[in-house]
């Protein structure tokens, strides 16, 4: 870790401050991934002098997995461990 090196007991801590907690890293994550993809639009549009006009990146999007599809959508979302 860089920034703050703060280490948790995660199992001392309570409900409250567990979500608090991921509520912080998520805005965080959320600051870094915006940067990040800011620095990355820049550099494509420096480079883009080099060659093709570059594309304004777009969020990717998924295609459903054949079992998603066979699911109806009144279906309550089911999610699967890595």
């Amino acid at each position: 870790m860089a920034e703050n090196d703060i280490k948790f007991d995660l199992e001392t801590l309570s409900i409250e401050e567990l979500a608090t907690l991921r509520d912080l890293a998520t805005e965080k994550l959320a600051e870094k991934v915006a940067a990040r993809q800011a620095e990355l639009e820049a550099e494509l549009e420096r480079l883009s002098q080099y060659g093709k006009p570059a594309k304004k990146s777009q969020a990717p999007v998924g295609k459903p997995k054949k079992d998603d599809a066979l699911k109806s959508d009144d279906s309550e979302p089911v999610f699967k461990a890595a």
